[in-house]
């Protein structure tokens, strides 16, 4: 029997952990990149809740690492300008993993959001553990970094 009083609180359910695993394997950071892997990182991950219209990041802030979204959606903007509308699965702040840099965007929650932090920390502990997989991430990382900003150097161009 389950007590509310003796029983874990912080523990994240199977299906929220399973969750978090399948969306991750779903983008292009995880590609190549086992599935137990991709759940031992998962469980060091951090979920946080946001109200809608609430700030997640603000440009020029200090990034510590990726996030994504677990329910809900985000706006990505800078500069007043509209950049992304993320919903579930989408990640962000991705420069972050890479870089400690300081926040390229504003990111804010448009309705009740969950999202998944992914801290540069862990990442670099993993690296550790598994360098091998961990250049396969970085690999990932750095399509995935040259793919935006090539869609963005486009977008500039046809202004």
């Amino acid at each position: 029997m389950s007590h509310i009083f003796w029983s874990n609180i912080f523990k994240r359910s199977t299906s929220e952990l399973q969750s978090i695993v399948e969306l991750w394997q779903d983008t292009p950071l995880f590609e190549k990149i086992p599935a137990w892997h991709v759940q031992f990182l998962s469980k060091k991950m951090h979920v946080r809740t946001f109200t809608a219209g609430e700030k997640i990041f603000q440009l020029g802030s200090q990034g510590a690492g990726g996030l994504m979204v677990l329910e809900g959606s985000v706006r990505i903007m800078a500069h007043k300008n509209e950049l992304a509308l993320l919903e579930k699965g989408d990640f962000f702040g991705e420069i972050a993993l890479a870089e400690p840099e300081k926040r390229t965007a504003d990111a804010y929650s448009v309705t009740h959001s969950r999202l998944v932090y992914f801290l540069k920390q862990d990442l670099e502990e993993w690296i550790e553990y598994e360098p091998r997989l961990g250049a396969r991430f970085l690999m990932n990382l750095s399509s995935t970094l040259a793919k935006r900003l090539f869609l963005a150097n486009k977008q500039i161009a046809n202004q």
